[in-house]
């Protein structure tokens, strides 16, 4: 035994002949890169690892990334559902957050973090998950990309394939279908993905001031739509519906959509179109959207990078006016500088955005737009096939006070409802300057007095209104009147003149008669 001690190295000796190894290999493997061409060298590394290195190694490995075709990878999205459940006692590390802000004393929830591992089991199959990231190489933006990797035994590949993988997609969407809550997405344009936040507005379609008929009218619609998948596969048309929202300011478009959510269940895409660069844009954003979702575009009439309201050749005649020449001149030369990708969404990206082919990318859709001014739209645009619903959201009616005085004071009947409904016919109110003044107080007397004062006060301005149009229009018709009367004067004193001149030349012609009556003479 002593001998055998005697007889191994030093450890400065194996310490050198490792060093000597080390600088061996590294050189070896600097002049395979420098010699070997890049593609030759992948097919070298390929080979060696699936002649060679398998056959020591008995795991394989299925890369799952974020992305796939152009779109979002539904695997990668339910993997990021279905993983929080299987997270146990064995899982090292764990994501926790919450969702609602003030509900601190609920359990977190629990996420998969980057560089963390999940271990499942299927069918007797072990498989390990393992959520990593990397940043994108892209030279127009920098943005961490996360993909997994699951690894399992490489003889249960076929079987994850065929089983394991439809089990994922159905548990995760069973698990979307019951919860609770709503995503609202919005569009980051600097990273050109969307961010999501829970989604928790209260509106629903029983506390919407609107026409009892309109509001069954658009249950009923969307009903019908979400039941009818095999309908649209029979008629070859595309499965989503498209609604447009138009009526002044406070009338309750954004509320509806929010009621529109919370009936269907859909988790909405708030777009704005001044965000996006160009139709390409938009195109990549429709596909990276999910199914059973609305996209949302609000006041599309005053998209600020876009120019979707109206996009109509102008007449040659247009080009004569000498004020907007320089204008028109200064604003062509700087869209001609601008690069195709800046230059906003067309109405013809956005037509085939939401009725092209493009808009077959995904299924159980509904699109939504709202605007002041439906008549600034394109009427291309507001045809059936791509707006199919269009909804007038009008100023409040009784029918709409009312639910407003249900949902805010809790009362059905009072004495100053009368007197209050004949008010809302008499002037022009919308439903959210009325659930302003009746949010003033708790008591219902006092919220409704203030409510009656505001009505008085908005008719009499109406009343004024009229009365100073009306005093306006008698004082332009005396005015032409008078002008009318002027001018008969004035016609007349010209006879008049004319008459005494052709006299007096008749007195000063040396008493010879005129030529009239010379005539007369004669043919007498």
């Amino acid at each position: 035994m002593s001998s055998f001690l005697k007889n191994l190295p030093s450890t400065s000796s194996l310490v050198a002949a490792y060093a000597t190894i080390s600088t061996f290999l590294m050189l070896l493997k600097s002049m395979f890169d420098l010699m070997v061409p890049e593609k030759a060298r992948e097919s070298i590394i390929a080979i060696v690892q699936e002649h060679i290195i398998s056959r020591f190694f008995t795991s394989f490995t299925f890369v799952i990334e974020e992305e796939w075709e152009f779109g979002d990878n539904a695997l990668f999205r339910a993997a990021m559902v279905y993983l929080p459940t299987k997270i146990g006692p064995s899982t090292q590390t764990v994501l926790l957050g919450f969702k609602e802000k003030h509900k601190f004393e609920t359990p977190p929830e629990t996420g998969v973090p980057v560089w963390g591992h999940v271990v499942d089991e299927f069918e007797n199959m072990k498989l390990k998950w393992t959520l990593k990231s990397k940043k994108s190489k892209n030279m127009l933006y920098s943005r961490e990309r996360k993909f997994f990797h699951l690894t399992c035994n490489k003889n249960h590949r076929d079987k994850v394939m065929k089983n394991y993988f439809p089990h994922v997609a159905l548990t995760a969407r069973s698990i979307l279908n019951n919860r609770k809550g709503l995503r609202i997405y919005t569009y980051d344009q600097s990273h050109c993905y969307w961010e999501s936040t829970a989604f928790k507005h209260p509106s629903t379609f029983a506390t919407l001031a609107m026409e009892p008929d309109l509001k069954k009218f658009i249950m009923e619609d969307l009903d019908m739509f979400v039941n009818r998948k095999v309908f649209f596969e029979r008629v070859g048309r595309t499965w989503k519906r498209g609604y447009l929202l138009y009526g002044p300011p406070g009338t309750g478009k954004s509320s509806l959509v929010a009621a529109i959510a919370n009936h269907v269940r859909y988790n909405i895409y708030d777009l704005q179109l001044g965000t996006v660069k160009s139709d390409f844009d938009l195109r990549r954003l429709l596909t990276s959207t999910t199914n059973r979702s609305i996209l949302l575009i609000e006041d599309i009439d005053c998209s600020s990078n876009s120019n979707v309201a109206q996009e109509r050749p102008k007449d040659s005649d247009d080009d004569d006016d000498d004020d907007d020449d320089d204008d028109n001149a200064n604003a062509k030369v700087k869209k001609k500088s601008m690069p195709p990708s800046s230059q906003g969404v067309t109405l013809s990206g956005l037509l085939n955005f939401i009725d092209g082919l493009w808009s077959s990318c995904g299924e159980e859709r509904i699109i939504i737009f709202t605007t002041n001014f439906r008549e600034k739209l394109d009427p291309a645009l507001r045809r059936p096939g791509r707006m199919d619903v269009h909804i007038n959201m009008g100023y409040c009616t009784p029918a709409g006070f009312r639910v407003l005085v249900s949902t805010y004071l809790g009362i059905q009947e009072h004495d100053l409802f009368v007197r209050i409904e004949k008010l809302i016919q008499a002037v022009e109110i919308t439903p959210a300057e009325v659930a302003q003044q009746i949010m003033k107080s708790d008591q219902p007397e006092v919220a409704l007095e203030s409510l009656v004062e505001f009505l008085s006060a908005k008719k009499n301005e109406v009343d004024e209104a009229k009365t100073k149009k009306a005093e306006k229009d008698t004082k332009q018709e005396e005015k032409l009147s008078a002008k009318n009367g002027v001018d008969e004067a004035k016609t007349k004193k010209e006879e008049k003149d004319t008459k005494q001149e052709e006299k007096l030349s008749g007195d000063q012609d040396n008493g010879q008669p005129s030529e009239s009556e010379m005539r007369s003479i004669y043919l007498t």
